[in-house]
């Protein structure tokens, strides 16, 4: 919309072809990024930080870490950013082993039957 205004094209006309209000866009024409978009950006970079210095721990320790470095947040703020950005440790969690059944090892000698018997019509 600069553009448009610099080349004698009114913002308020400008506004309304795009079906934008005025107020808001010279609300973000005065701060274009939120505090809250730039102290999660430094919230990100103090996180950042130490992941690059130590990537084998975990959120919390980077949380731990990033307050020292004077950037305020709560651990859940913390795992919030890191698994955003797919910051993890580089030691992986152990995943479950239940996996599907395999063949019988010792034959049946005792002969038993896990199966329901048919449903009885009533």
């Amino acid at each position: 919309m600069k553009e448009l205004a610099g080349d004698g094209v009114p913002v308020a006309v400008t506004c309304r072809v795009l079906k934008l209000a005025r107020q808001p866009y010279y609300r973000w024409l005065d701060k274009p990024v939120a505090d809250a978009v730039l102290e999660e950006a430094y919230r990100g970079n103090a996180l950042f930080d130490a992941h690059r210095d130590d990537p084998e721990f975990g959120y919390r320790f980077l949380a731990d870490e990033a307050r020292g470095a004077g950037a305020r947040m709560a651990d859940r703020t913390a795992w919030r950013i890191c698994r955003d950005n797919r910051w993890w440790s580089v030691f992986g969690k152990k995943r479950g082993r239940g996996g599907k059944a395999g063949p019988p090892v010792h034959d049946d000698l005792v002969r038993r039957d896990f199966t329901t018997p048919a449903l009885q019509a009533a």
